[in-house]
């Protein structure tokens, strides 16, 4: 009876947990994406490569995820709080018809599980479509076959999540029984009413309030960006806590100080319900402006955190393929006496270099004269000819260099090769010049013209035949092997900033729209009063629009305005390292954003609409 009972209830009100079953979804669904990590094909590439790495990743995201449910577990809480106001006067009807506390407490235990194990399931369905993105996306990140992309599923991940989730989902059963059983009658059957007092900061106190914000914030913003991220002392903690204070101020004086300026406007405080919706907006900032704070600063961690992580993964790219712009390099460090005819060496060996390998390049790298050449062995130690660099750029797809005067040698940092002579400071020579240099060493690099992976394979095995018969004087140095190198980093910057991000995106989404859905509750009687005085729908649910567009976009946009100025500092250090491309970092940002908060957005208009249609 009770579980048909609890069905019902819970298909009933289906719109009522519709916020509730988003957040419950979005906090599975991530956790199970990000913790499925061990099943990627890329990651198990990297485990047979560089296993240390992925146990660091690996254990990482285990302690991240420790941090994740605890977030989600309050986060759940408060929803189901926010269920508990909603249906305080059924839960009394239930009690006056003689159904004991304990029946009612057994009737909600039985809900909630009953939605936890919907969102479960649904969360992991579609945990499982965004595991297959975060598989694609490591492929691409290694260079890898798309063809290589499987299906992921980790079995892990899925204890991991229903461990997790049903711990979250046995508090919050507990927490909701034991509420039940402490509640009175009288207080179930009254839950509903709240009779709230509007109070209005004076408008002399509210804009002296909003200046003291803004100059607090952007004093602030002048120590980040003058001082930088990286300085953590005393003054980084008190510029951390001018810039919250601001925020705050800033909410603070809001109540008194938009419905003031609207005012002074009278032709948009009377148009439509803006004195309405401002007013009541007014109000309700008086009581939420910590809570809107919160969420601003929560908003700034996503906008932060998922950007800065997005640049630092790019940067790390831009390195790597700066240190391999070619698939192989092959120095001979004995080359100054003993040229080798590389190909025909690996064409004993079993390689064929003629099949396996195209656009290749011999080529001899000399010891810089400063006597021959005019520029110091303090400037570079190294010197290239120019048909070799020209031949070398060609297959990059750059332009030849023409150097000045026809003659006159010139540095440059173009990467050469691939692996450690990659960042190696360098002169280009006229090809007359090169008799009067001693050779360095003789270097040969290229492409592969077959599957890249089987081709490196057979190139390592002749290779490692090669060096035991010369001494080991050839160095073999692959893009593959310095993107190994490198992956695990972009693995771990990429997907920890990510799932922080997302985390911090849903907590604040999911506050808000709690704290529209109760206030729409709240403004049942508000809008009761509207409609008998023959107020249209349309207006009505232009007005709920209007309300939730303001309590969604107003800590946005300070967020926004924080995390501007935040990525310029942050970019400042990643651009010491490498190129930042802000706005890939920014489109990125925004996209997760408008899915993630937009979706919220719109569930919550929705729910405040249903809300006050429902009973007005």
């Amino acid at each position: 009876m009770f579980c048909k009972l609890a069905a019902r209830n819970v298909k009933r009100s289906i719109r009522d947990y519709s916020v509730y079953f988003l957040t419950l979804t979005f906090g599975v669904c991530i956790f199970y994406t990000f913790n499925s990590l061990d099943a990627q094909p890329a990651m198990r590439y990297l485990q047979s490569t560089n296993a240390g790495m992925v146990g660091a990743i690996l254990q990482l995201m285990d302690i991240l995820s420790v941090f994740v449910a605890v977030v989600l577990g309050c986060l759940i809480l408060y929803a189901n709080t926010f269920l508990m106001r909603r249906r305080k006067r059924e839960l009394g009807l239930y009690l006056m018809l003689g159904l004991p506390q304990s029946k009612v407490s057994l009737l909600l235990i039985l809900e909630t599980l009953l939605i936890g194990v919907l969102a479960l399931v649904t969360g992991l369905a579609l945990g499982q479509f965004l595991a297959q993105g975060l598989s694609a996306l490591t492929l691409t990140m290694f260079d890898l076959r798309l063809d290589e992309l499987q299906f992921v599923f980790s079995t892990r991940a899925i204890g991991k999540t229903c461990l997790y989730f049903g711990v979250i989902f046995l508090v919050v059963m507990a927490f909701t029984g034991l509420q039940i059983s402490r509640t009175k009658l009288i207080d179930l059957i009254r839950g509903a009413r709240k009779n709230e007092e509007m109070r209005q900061i004076p408008l002399g106190a509210a804009v002296a309030l909003f200046l003291l914000g803004l100059a607090l914030v952007g004093t602030a913003y002048a120590m980040l960006l003058i001082r930088g991220l990286l300085r953590v002392d005393d003054l980084f903690w008190l510029m951390l806590a001018m810039g919250t204070a601001g925020t705050l101020l800033i909410f603070r004086s809001l109540s008194g100080f938009l419905l003031r300026l609207a005012k002074s406007h009278k032709a948009l405080y009377y148009k439509g319900l803006n004195m309405f919706v401002l007013r009541q907006f007014s109000s309700r900032v008086h009581t939420t402006y910590l809570s809107m704070t919160v969420i601003c600063l929560l908003l700034l961690l996503a906008i932060g955190i998922t950007a800065c992580s997005v640049g630092m993964n790019d940067t790390i790219g831009q390195l790597t393929e700066q240190s391999a712009p070619y698939d192989f390099t092959i120095q001979n460090y004995g080359g100054d006496v003993n040229p080798m005819d590389l190909p025909g060496l690996l064409e004993k060996e079993g390689f064929s270099a003629g099949q396996s390998l195209q656009g290749t390049v011999d080529c001899f790298l000399y010891y810089n004269d400063s006597a021959v050449t005019g520029i110091s062995e303090d400037e570079s130690g190294a010197a290239l000819s120019l048909s070799d660099y020209n031949a070398l750029m060609e297959l990059q797809g750059k332009e030849e260099l023409v150097l000045d005067g026809g003659n006159l040698p010139r540095l440059s940092e173009t990467p050469f090769c691939t692996g450690s002579c990659g960042f190696e400071r360098y002169v280009v020579v006229p090809d007359d010049m090169t008799p009067s240099l001693s050779v360095r060493r003789q270097v040969w690099s290229g492409y592969y013209a077959g599957d890249k992976q089987d081709t490196e394979n057979a190139l390592q095995a002749a290779m490692k035949e090669l060096n035991s018969d010369e001494s080991g004087m050839l160095k073999l140095e692959t893009r593959l092997d310095i993107y190994i190198e490198t992956m695990g980093s972009k693995v771990l910057v990429l997907f920890v900033g990510l799932y922080a991000g997302m985390v911090f995106l849903v907590a604040a989404a999911a506050v808000l729209a709690l704290q529209q859905l109760t206030q729409a509750t709240d403004n049942i009687p508000r809008y009761r009063i509207l409609a008998r005085l023959g107020v249209e729908a349309r207006m009505r649910d232009r007005s709920v629009l209007s309300q939730v567009a303001l309590s969604f976009f107003l800590p946005l946009s300070l967020a926004v305005v924080h995390a501007v100025v935040g990525m310029k500092a942050a970019n400042a250090v990643i651009s010491q390292v490498g190129r930042v491309d802000s706005v890939r970092n920014s489109i990125i940002t925004a996209l997760l954003l408008l899915a993630v908060y937009g979706t919220y957005f719109l569930a919550t208009y929705w729910g405040s609409r249903r809300i006050v249609r429902g009973n007005s």
